[in-house]
């Protein structure tokens, strides 16, 4: 009897454990995305004629294709960079992004299709060590000695560059990309949320740099 008193204890302890950091867990999520709304708060617009204007956007890379089609992504974050550019809102393009192989580029990709919807090429700027958002925004700063930027993606993910960008001083706003729908954009909109919750360690916890700086890189301004 005793022993078995022993083994209900430890397990209704491991029980209470579990619960407790079930519970932190649910309240981590929903901090760190309450966090990364409230920092891009009044900062995000959804037509290029209302964006304040500033020299630099940043455009944040993602694959041109998507299972053989085109990515929907992609091509409303450079639809969103064109209405900018047209708006005479900004002088110059940062396109940052993964760039991991030699048939992988995303901002070659990106610069490519601004250069063929009529942004001039001298005007883009080509970031290949934007592996995460995280990094995108710290470069802007640190590597294109950026203060003031137009983030441009869509609005889920603008948030949670709104917050990362502000945690290393860059002052914001944003022009949302048109958002997207159907099955893949559901399983987008889950993985958010826990890309904010390591958005909120990366700030808070982690205190993680960029993977690569490097060099200072001039802007065409």
């Amino acid at each position: 009897m005793i022993k078995k008193a022993g083994i209900f204890k430890v397990v209704k302890w491991l029980l209470l454990l579990g619960l407790a950091g079930a519970l932190f867990s649910v309240a981590l999520i929903f901090y760190a995305d309450h966090a990364a709304t409230e920092a891009a708060a009044g900062k995000l617009y959804d037509d290029a004629g209302d964006v304040p204007e500033a020299d630099v956007a940043l455009v944040f890379g993602c694959n041109k294709s998507f299972q053989g089609r085109q990515n929907l992504y992609f091509m409303h974050r450079i639809a969103a960079a064109v209405e900018l550019w047209k708006a005479g809102k900004v002088k110059c393009f940062i396109v940052s992004g993964d760039n991991h192989s030699q048939d992988y580029n995303e901002p070659e990709d990106m610069k490519a299709a601004l250069v063929e919807a009529g942004v001039p090429e001298g005007k883009i700027v080509c970031d290949y060590a934007g592996l995460r958002t995280l990094d995108s925004v710290v470069r802007a700063k640190e590597i294109f000695g950026v203060e003031k930027i137009i983030l441009i993606s869509q609005k889920f993910h603008n948030e949670r560059a709104a917050y990362l960008a502000e945690s290393v001083g860059l002052e914001v706003v944003g022009l949302n990309a048109q958002s997207v729908t159907g099955p893949a954009a559901r399983k987008t909109d889950s993985r958010e949320k826990l890309a904010r919750v390591k958005m909120w360690l990366d700030v808070n916890v982690l205190k993680t740099d960029p993977k690569f700086l490097g060099q200072k890189e001039k802007l065409p301004l």
